[in-house]
């Protein structure tokens, strides 16, 4: 017989149900008669010895009368089991985490005050789940990783998943802390035909405007420098019902990509669902929504039919852009850009009309 109260220190972690199994058959007991014994279900029983079920401590009572054996022996066994198995899991997941932080641009996030100037990968990663708000690395993958994104794509450019959704993190923190009014479709369409104006302004001075009418009808404006591995140059989504975000890069630092991607945003606050992400520079421009999203954007700026007029009647030089942006109140770089989209003027020409951005 087995003595009550003996010590059990392990220097591995050992199953219940093996230690169990074991002693049913130094005992020549067989499950079915041991649960009669216990007073329970061989169901149980079987699923005990299996690791599908723990020993609780009603159950380490039963076996310590039945079987003579400390029921805290049977606790502490099972307690180190679960222990063991817990330290494996999360070693697995350690890994897999410090693996899902080298995607990250850390350097650059911890210059830019995101992370701060941690250690070790547990570290990162645990200030990494604070940034995007969430507990896990499975949480962070259903949020980010795994949402359904409407991409336009460069040719040239492409960005990393992870840099790409540490942008948008921080828009989106920049823009929950921007006061706005609710959304409005009426003003909001005002403050488009309001921003137009301000192309010709200082970019600086335009843009802290922009923001200010933008929040008067419900849009958080975004001015979110992109990370090195970010080919992107806006994004547009609802941080509420209430509350929509156009984020610009600047990547371009330039007056004309600025102005159309502030306009092409606008477009899907406009135009499309409360329900889906938009990144401008990420997918195939034969997409309907960001065709859609361009024409609109076009159009804002200049009425197709003024711009297919002055096309088709004027010489692309300096002096016919300037009098036609100035016959439109829009920024000479504007034109500049868009003749040089269409092919109409090298890009190598009129390039000093645009305004290039700080920074």
């Amino acid at each position: 017989m087995i003595a009550a109260n003996q010590s059990f220190v392990p220097d591995y972690a050992v199953a219940p149900g093996e230690v169990l199994e074991e002693h049913l058959a130094v005992r020549g007991l067989s499950q079915a008669k041991f649960a009669k014994l216990c007073g329970r279900s061989p169901k149980l029983i079987n699923e005990i010895i299996s690791g599908k079920a723990p020993v609780e401590p009603e159950t380490a009572l039963e076996f310590e009368r039945v079987l003579d054996l400390d029921a805290r022996i049977w606790l502490g066994i099972e307690s180190e089991y679960r222990l063991d198995l817990a330290r494996r899991a999360e070693a697995v997941e350690t890994a897999a985490a410090a693996e899902w932080k080298r995607e990250f641009p850390v350097r650059e996030m911890k210059k830019r005050g995101c992370l701060k100037e941690s250690a070790s990968d547990a570290e990162v990663v645990a200030e990494l789940l604070s940034f995007f708000g969430v507990g896990s690395v499975g949480a962070w993958n259903t949020k980010y990783a795994e949402s359904v994104v409407a991409y336009r794509h460069s040719p040239s450019f492409g960005s990393n998943r992870a840099a790409l959704a540490a942008w948008l993190r921080l828009g989106e923190r920049y823009a929950e802390r921007l006061e706005c009014a609710d959304y409005d479709r009426q003003k909001f369409m005002k403050a488009t035909e309001l921003i137009r104006r301000l192309t010709r302004n200082p970019v600086k001075e335009a843009l802290k405007e922009a923001q200010r009418v933008c929040g008067e009808a419900g849009v958080a404006l975004a001015p979110i420098k992109p990370f090195s591995k970010t080919a992107v140059s806006g994004a547009a989504w609802w941080l509420s019902p209430r509350k929509a975000v156009i984020q610009l890069s600047m990547r371009h630092k330039t007056d004309d990509h600025l102005w159309f991607s502030f306009f092409h945003e606008a477009a899907h606050v406009l135009l499309h669902s409360k329900r889906s992400t938009f990144v401008d520079g990420m997918k195939d421009q034969a997409d309907e929504i960001e065709a859609q999203a361009n024409q609109w954007a076009g159009d804002k700026l200049v009425a197709q039919r003024e711009w297919k007029r002055f096309v088709e009647t004027q010489l692309a030089d300096e002096n016919a852009v300037r009098a036609f942006a100035e016959r439109q109140g829009i920024a000479p770089g504007i034109v500049v850009g868009r003749l040089q989209h269409e092919r109409l003027l090298p890009w190598s020409r009129l390039n000093h009309l645009k305004v290039k951005l700080e920074g």
